[in-house]
């Protein structure tokens, strides 16, 4: 399959190349100096120009804080380049995968979110990442768009990526322990993109580890006592002790309900992933 990938320097990005390229794909890679989704034309001679089959759009504004005082850059990355893509697949044959976010919800509901849930976003870069699966599905109803979050992987500079690293310094430092997710591993993210883009099921699918959820501080325990570090330097605060200028959902766990019908089985739990990531930057 020839697939293009934006976002080319990102985590899931980097991640979704590896995976496509070991499958003997054929992997178009644009970073954001060499494509800048929002650019309608530019877009557009891209998708002309390679031709791909399908398009991974891994570009993002991901400032979660950022978002709140620079909130057109956020929905130029996170609205207007979904859309400007969908268009472009729409007008030359290829299937999109857009990635939106958890983000979505605002968080009240006890339980997993399914599609079913209406979202209700809380943010500017929750807001923009909503308005971009809203344009792009309009501008293309075969448009796909995957729901993830609380992603880890290699190359992250998030949170749940440098857990490892600071518990294996043994230095001090604070996990939030009343926030709910389901964590994601950027290699597990990046298989299920592929599989979707191959199904070319469009709509809005959900894609994360499965298991019950947990939380930051929960996260960060089991990664420390994974790695034989103790969890002792892990402090529990709350979300808003932070004082963090964006709203965050409590809880923002996320569940599929259509993943079965496109014969896709659950990604693995993300205990299990999260193992086979310590595994693999222990290996490296």
């Amino acid at each position: 399959m020839r697939v293009l990938i934006t976002g080319a320097n990102g985590m899931v990005a980097r991640a979704a190349i590896g995976h496509c390229t070991a499958l003997s794909d054929e992997v178009i890679a644009v970073s954001h100096g060499e494509l800048d989704v929002s650019q309608r034309e530019k877009v557009f001679k891209t998708i002309e120009g390679t031709a791909p089959e399908a398009v991974l759009n891994c570009a993002a504004f991901t400032d979660v804080d950022g978002a709140e005082t620079n909130e057109d850059a956020a929905y130029a990355a996170n609205a207007a380049g979904p859309e400007n893509l969908a268009a472009a697949c729409k007008e030359f044959g290829a299937t999109l995968v857009t990635i939106s976010t958890d983000y979505v919800f605002d968080g009240t509901k006890d339980g997993f979110y399914t599609q079913d849930d209406q979202p209700n976003p809380q943010s500017a870069y929750a807001r923009s990442k909503y308005e971009g699966e809203l344009r792009s599905a309009a501008a293309n109803p075969q448009s796909i768009i995957v729901r993830s979050g609380w992603i880890f992987g290699h190359g992250g500079t998030n949170f749940l990526s440098v857990v490892p690293d600071l518990a294996a310094k043994g230095k001090r430092f604070k996990a939030i322990a009343d926030s709910f997710g389901t964590p994601t591993f950027a290699d597990d993210l990046a298989v299920r993109l592929r599989q979707l883009a191959v199904a070319r099921a469009a709509g809005i699918f959900h894609a994360t580890n499965s298991g019950d959820g947990t939380t930051y501080y929960q996260f960060a325990v089991t990664a420390a006592e994974a790695l034989g570090a103790g969890s002792r330097m892990i402090e529990r605060v709350s979300n808003t002790e932070l004082k963090r200028p964006a709203a965050r959902p409590r809880n923002s766990r996320l569940k599929c309900i259509r993943s079965n019908e496109v014969g896709l089985a659950p990604l693995r739990d993300w205990i299990e992933a999260l193992n086979a990531f310590l595994n693999e930057k222990g290996g490296k």
